[in-house]
C-alpha cells in the first residue's frame, strides 16, 4: 500500500482542476485592428477543438503592409509554423493573439504596446489580393478577435447606408452607471430584440447559403424587413459595420451581466439607427430588420458573447 500512495496521489492531482482553470477567466483585452483592411472571412468557431472551422478573422491587406500589435503584451513566438511565418503575442489574462503570414521585426520576449509595429505582411494563399489571418486564444479555446475591438471608427459602410453622427461623449449618467453597476441576470434578463417568432435556433445546422454543416451562432427572429430591432439590454454601441456574412451589423457592449462580460449583436439589418459610441437603454431601437449579408430572407440574426465566447442567446433572453 505505501508504494501505491504516490501513484494514487498523482492520479487525484491530475483529475482535480487547477485553481487557474477552476476560476472564471478574465475577459479578453480590448483590441485594436492589426491592419486597416476589411474583414474578408469571419471567425467560424469549431464545434469541437479538433473540428473544422475558421479559427480567426481574415483582414484584407497587401503584402508589405505594416502589422501592428492589437494590445499591450510580450512577444511569445516568432517563427515558421508548417508553411507560414507567425508572430504570437501574450496578453494579460492568459490571452494570446496570432498574426500570419508576417515577417517579424520583433523578437521573443520583447514587450510591445498596442499599435507598435510587429512586422510586415507576407504573400500567402488564403486571399488572392492578400490578407492577414488574425487569431485570439485563451489556452486551447479559440475566440473571435473581432468581438473585442475598441471602437475607433465606422468601417466598411456600403454606399447608400445612412447613419446618424456619433453623439457627444457622455459626461456621466448612463455610461457611469453601466460601468459601475453589475446587472445580475436573474434580476435583469435580456429582452427579446424582435417581436417576431424564433425561426432558427442556436446549434449545428445546414447553412442555407454556404450549403455546409456549421454552427448557427445565434437566434433567428422572423420579422418583415423594416420592423424595429431593439437593444436587448442597456449598453454602448462598440461596432457598426457592413460584414460580408452578417450584413449590416450593430454590436452593443453591456458590461458585467450576472458576473460575465456580455456583448450582443444585431445582424442582417436593412438600416442602422445608432452611431458608434452611442449609449442605448434596454429596448432602444438600434436598426431595422433586413436581409443583408448571407441571408435568404427578412429576419434578425441575434447573437450573444459571454466573456468573449459565443453563447446560446436562449439562455439570456427573457
Amino acid at each position: 500500500m505505501p508504494r501505491l500512495f504516490p501513484v494514487l496521489l498523482a492520479i487525484l492531482t491530475w483529475m482535480l482542476p487547477s485553481p487557474a482553470t477552476a476560476a472564471d477567466p478574465a475577459p479578453p483585452p480590448d483590441l485594436l485592428r492589426p491592419v486597416g483592411g476589411a474583414l474578408v472571412r469571419p471567425f467560424d468557431a469549431p464545434r469541437q477543438r479538433w473540428s473544422a472551422g475558421h479559427r480567426g478573422a481574415d483582414l484584407s491587406a497587401r503584402p508589405g503592409e505594416a502589422v501592428l500589435a492589437s494590445a499591450d503584451g510580450v512577444v511569445a513566438f516568432v517563427g515558421r509554423v508548417v508553411d507560414r511565418e507567425v508572430v504570437s503575442i501574450s496578453h494579460a489574462g492568459g490571452y494570446r493573439t496570432t498574426h500570419e503570414p508576417v515577417r517579424a521585426v520583433v523578437r521573443v520576449g520583447q514587450r510591445v504596446r498596442a499599435g507598435d509595429l510587429i512586422g510586415h505582411l507576407m504573400a500567402g494563399d488564403e486571399c488572392p489580393s492578400g490578407c492577414l489571418h488574425w487569431g485570439l486564444k485563451r489556452g486551447d479555446d479559440y475566440l473571435d478577435p473581432m468581438s473585442w475591438l475598441v471602437a475607433t471608427g465606422i468601417r466598411l459602410l456600403p454606399e447608400g447606408l445612412e447613419l446618424p453622427p456619433p453623439p457627444p461623449a457622455a459626461t456621466g449618467g448612463l455610461l457611469r452607471e453601466l460601468e459601475a453597476t453589475d446587472l445580475p441576470a436573474s434580476s435583469y434578463g435580456l429582452v427579446r430584440p424582435s417581436s417576431g417568432p424564433v425561426t432558427s435556433r442556436f446549434g449545428p445546422r445546414f447553412h442555407p447559403v454556404l450549403h455546409v454543416w456549421k454552427l448557427h451562432d445565434g437566434l433567428d427572429f422572423g420579422a418583415p424587413c423594416g420592423a424595429p430591432v431593439r437593444s436587448a439590454a442597456a449598453g454602448r454601441v462598440v461596432l457598426v459595420e457592413a460584414n460580408i456574412a452578417y450584413g449590416n451589423r450593430v454590436v452593443v457592449e453591456h458590461g458585467s451581466v450576472g458576473g460575465r462580460r456580455l456583448r450582443t449583436s444585431y445582424n442582417h439589418l436593412s438600416s442602422i439607427g445608432v452611431g458608434l459610441g452611442q449609449a442605448v437603454w434596454q429596448g432602444a431601437s438600434v436598426g431595422r430588420v433586413g436581409t443583408t449579408g448571407y441571408s435568404t430572407g427578412c429576419h434578425l440574426h441575434f447573437m450573444v458573447w459571454a466573456d468573449g465566447q459565443v453563447s446560446n442567446p436562449a439562455g439570456w433572453v427573457s
